[in-house]
């Protein structure tokens, strides 16, 4: 299961690939926004995490690019931005959860696991 991780902070990626990885998924990396929609609009991913503060472009405008194309793909959104409007934002750009940082990775975990089996991909 191939999941697509959108995240400038090195520290955070590396935290979010190695214990994703460590339950068995396979994850690619993006640092940057120009790079993730490239990625994610190849269609290979069933799941996108997503951080909204990027470089080049957000992952807002990740987000609903690739829903515009993908409809039923899960996105998480992992990210600081931590109002109820801008979590509201997010769910609208077509996120499918939102959490909010610092998370601990057992809530992460579940969270992917909950997406990935609710639904077509």
């Amino acid at each position: 299961m191939k999941i697509l991780l959108v995240e400038d902070e090195p520290g955070i990626a590396d935290f979010v690939q190695q214990g994703l990885e460590e339950k068995g998924f396979r994850l690619d990396v993006a640092e940057e926004g120009v790079k993730g929609l490239e990625l994610a609009l190849t269609g290979e991913y069933k799941l996108l995490l997503l951080d909204w503060m990027l470089p080049g472009i957000s992952g807002i405008e990740i987000c609903t690019r690739f829903r515009e194309k993908f409809k039923n793909t899960p996105i998480i959104f992992l990210t600081a931005k931590d109002t109820v409007d801008e979590t509201i934002i997010g769910l609208q750009a077509g996120a499918n959860d939102y959490i909010k940082k610092p998370f601990h990775f057992k809530e992460l975990l579940e969270r992917v696991r909950v997406q990935l089996r609710s639904g077509p991909q």
